[in-house]
Formats: C-alpha cells, structure tokens, sequence
C-alpha cells in the first residue's frame, strides 16, 4: 500500500501532469510571468464555475481577507464579527487593519459561526461580519444575511475551505460559497481543494463599483500607470500560479466527488459510535471536505492521534488553540471559559486523511485503524 499522507498532491499531479506541464511552458515560452493570458483566463474560467460577477486574483487568501476589509472603508475601532474557531488570519487582517475583531462562539455539530453569537455581539460600532466556512461547508449564510441586512452591516466570506460548496436559500435560490456577501474571500493555498503549486488566493463580487476598487487596492492603489488615489498594497495572483489552477479548475467537481466519498466511507464506519462524532451537517449546505474532522469524546484525543502516527497514519488538530486564547490576541473581554463550544472543540477534534487520491485500501486501512 502507498503511503497514506494528509494530502497527495504529488499523486494529483501524476493524473494531470501532461496539462500542468503544457500550462506552465506556456509560461515560460511567452515570459509574462505577471498579469500573463493565464491570470486573465483562468479568471475568466473561475467566474464562469462559481457564477460570480467579478473573480480578482491575488497573491494568497489573507491578501484577500484584507484587501476586501480595505475596500469597505472601515475606519479603526470598527468592529468586525467573526468566529474564535478558525485559522488565525481571519482575525488577523482585522487587527492589522485598526480594527476591532470580535469573537464569537460556533456551533457544536458544524463548528461554523453560531448565528445566536453574532446577535448576541453586535454593538453600535459593528460594521461587518467574517463568516468563515469551516473544513468544507457554508456557515448558515441565509440567517447571517438576514441579520446584516437588518442591523446594516458588510458581510465578507471566508471561503478559503469552502470553494466549490453550494448553499440553497428558502426560496430554492443556489448560490456558491464565496459568491453571497458583499465580497468573497478564497485561498489557493497547495492544500486546499483548487490549490496552485505556490501562494494564491482570491476576491469575488458582484457589485462592479467594489470590483474597480478592490484591483485598484491590489494594484497599490494605482488605476492609471504611477498615479495613486489611495493606500494599497501589491497582491498578485502570478502566471504559473493561474496556468496549475486553470489546469486543476475543469477537475474541481471530480476532486469534490472523491472527497464526499472518503467521507461517505468514514461517516459509515464511525456514524453509530458515542466516542467519535462524525462532522455535523448544515442541511442547506452540500460539504466538499477540505478536512474531514472527528471529535473525540470520552476518549484521549492525543492518544489516538500518536496511536495513529504509530501506524504511519497522519492526522492533524485543526486548531488546537480558539483565537481568544492566542497570545497575540489577549483581549481584556474576554476570558477562558467564555466560549465553551470553540474551546471544547479545541480540545478534541482530529482530522483524518482527506484528499483526491485516497484508495479504497487506504481508506480501510484508516478506518481499521482508527475503531482498534
């Protein structure tokens, strides 16, 4: 049996090998390594999958988070709502920014946003809310929506996880992830499930006046050529970065069905089990598992994850510290116990294998594994 990794982008490449080749020659051959034919097209491409208005790639997902928190002109001090379970620059960009980042509780089962947290921690100084669609599936964007509009406040996604997810509205509208607030946020980060062979991420909207600003940001605050109307920075999304992604992207669909299959296998063989409970569902969300994440309960979670080691079986603590308790972001408001969901999360979740090249054998293997 071939080594079980995390992720197995090497075998991913094996498949598709003679297009990336073909792709990043092309490259090569024509010398535009910047703002190349192939950022342009794969642009065009992405926008066509996702249905969004405007795609403006950048240089990785936190240039996006913070280029779209720019482009809404929030001022320091504003407050800004997003989950205290998730990776870091979520939060980050908002403190970087001036911003006051307020952090929430998240729901047991789906481990997204809890919608009762955000209007339980919206004050008159909140501007905007970062949902952050965690492992794979959309946060309850519908309630979200509603509660932004009502109190008027931005929503900005997070959909660095999440790209590919879909979300079904009451009404039966679809929507994409990334593609339902003011701005959508993705990164393409070599793990993710569009991953590129270096650093890349994304902005998406469909409001054309916020599309003009966000390149202007992206691009040093500069329209015309040296001439700059405001602060930016420099985020790009470079040619051989868009030639892998325009590559993967016609795959995107088939990566998500093999992803949902280990997961279908793994919600069959621990579904029934009290000690390990399989990821929650959002009923309105179709999940395309960037992880595949178990919480452990009644049983040593670090125990487990080094009896797997021990097996040469990789699984990962996604993320065994909520952002409250960072020391970088120490807050006076808050305090250990505030947010009892997120830290018991923090203390038992696991993530097993998740990737496109899983076999069948692995997968028993795993599975085996993990009930012994």
């Amino acid at each position: 049996m071939k080594k079980i990794q995390m992720v197995d982008l090497q075998t991913q490449y094996e498949h598709i090998k003679a297009d990336i080749d073909r792709g990043i020659a092309e490259v090569i051959a024509n010398a535009q390594f910047i703002k190349g034919p192939q950022v342009s097209a794969f642009q065009q491409h992405l926008e066509q999958y996702t249905g969004a208005k405007h795609v403006i790639p950048v240089g990785n997902g936190t240039d996006a988070l913070q280029i779209a928190l720019m482009a809404l002109g929030l001022k320091p001090g504003d407050e800004v709502i997003t989950p205290t379970f998730t990776f870091i620059a979520t939060a980050e960009v908002v403190a970087l920014l001036g911003l006051t980042p307020v952090v929430v509780d998240v729901d047991w089962d789906t481990m997204n946003i809890s919608v009762d947290a955000i209007r339980k921690a919206i004050t008159p100084r909140t501007k905007a809310i970062v949902p952050v669609h965690l492992f794979g599936q959309c946060a309850d964007m519908e309630e979200i929506l509603a509660i932004a509009k009502e109190h008027h406040l931005y929503v900005v996604e997070d959909g660095c996880q999440a790209i590919g997810a879909k979300y079904t509205f009451s009404d039966g509208t679809v929507k994409q992830a990334c593609t339902m607030g003011e701005i959508g946020c993705t990164s393409f980060f070599p793990s993710k499930n569009l991953g590129c062979y270096g650093d890349g991420g994304a902005l998406f909207t469909d409001n054309d006046e916020l599309a003009a600003h966000i390149r202007a940001i992206a691009n040093h605050g500069m329209v015309v050529r040296y001439h700059h109307d405001e602060v930016g920075v420099n985020s790009r999304l470079d040619s051989i970065q868009a030639a892998v992604l325009d590559a993967k992207l016609p795959h995107l669909d088939e990566y998500i069905a093999a992803r949902q299959h280990a997961a279908a296998r793994y919600d069959k063989a621990f579904g029934n089990r009290e000690d390990m409970l399989v990821p929650g569902r959002n009923a309105h969300s179709t999940h395309v598992f960037h992880q595949y994440t178990l919480r452990i309960v009644g049983r040593d979670r670090d125990e487990l994850k080094q009896r797997l080691a021990d097996k040469e079986i990789p699984a990962m603590v996604y993320y065994p510290v909520p952002l409250h308790m960072q020391k970088a972001y120490q807050d006076p408001r808050y305090k250990q116990g505030d947010f009892p969901v997120a830290e018991r999360l923090a203390s038992c979740v696991l993530s097993l294998p998740m990737h496109t090249e899983l076999t069948e054998e692995q997968l028993d293997y795993i599975i085996h594994a993990v009930i012994d």
